[in-house]
């Protein structure tokens, strides 16, 4: 699972995921933060987090 699949998925979607993680008080959260819980669920799990993404190196003084 990964942040990709995740924020593609509906909030129903996620918190019924939630629950399987053993997210608690995820019914009010929102989307962006339900996605934080169970990522932060499956790490305590497995232990890793992976993620990608794009990092731009800019010159002193912008």
């Amino acid at each position: 699972m990964n942040i990709a699949d995740l924020k593609d998925k509906t909030i129903s979607e996620l918190n019924a995921l939630a629950r399987q993680v053993g997210v608690v008080g995820a019914s009010g959260l929102r989307k962006q933060e339900l996605i934080f819980k169970i990522l932060e669920a499956q790490t305590e799990k497995n232990g890793l987090i992976f993620a990608e993404g794009v990092l731009e190196i800019l010159p002193d003084g912008f």
